[in-house]
């Protein structure tokens, strides 16, 4: 089992949608639909032309995990889809680490000091990753004005890349 992570554009959104919506709605009972995330379909234009990633991790040829960056301010960035499925997920494979590490570094190398999230409550793993990671947990009002809001968020976290 060969665990790589590369760029991924639109010729992945059927698969990223797959694996999104499985996790969101299946796993966690997340009432969001394709229908809020018009970002899946437009990866290249969402993500890539606006100066932030996303990044697919794969093992043999199959999408298991992704990570996205929105670039929303001159220094700053947002952490999205952020998911790993769930027979691939610990620290046996440590691959959100590896997603988390790759855009750490794309951040570092384009001017990006200032990382935010949003999640939810029931993501109890999610959040001790983070925080794990150093994030700190920041109340809604205190995040930048271009912030992306996500509609289901209700937790969010700041970390400032040195």
């Amino acid at each position: 089992m060969k665990l790589y992570i590369q760029p991924i554009g639109n010729a992945y959104s059927e698969q990223a949608i797959d694996l999104i919506l499985n996790i969101q709605q299946k796993e966690f009972n997340v009432p969001l639909t394709i229908h809020d995330q018009p970002d899946l379909f437009e990866i290249e234009s969402f993500y890539t032309e606006a100066g932030g990633n996303f990044w697919g991790a794969f093992i043999d040829e199959g999408l298991v995990g992704t990570i996205a960056l929105v670039k929303f301010d001159e220094r700053a960035g947002a952490i999205r889809k952020m998911f790993v499925k769930k027979e691939f997920r610990g620290k046996e494979l440590n691959i959100a680490q590896e997603l988390l590490e790759v855009l750490i570094s794309f951040c570092d190398e384009n001017g990006i000091d200032d990382l935010y999230l949003g999640t939810i409550t029931v993501l109890k793993a999610a959040q001790r990753f983070y925080e794990r990671n150093n994030f700190v947990k920041i109340k809604k009002e205190n995040l930048p004005e271009y912030f992306p809001l996500m509609s289901a968020d209700d937790i969010f976290y700041h970390l400032h890349i040195d």
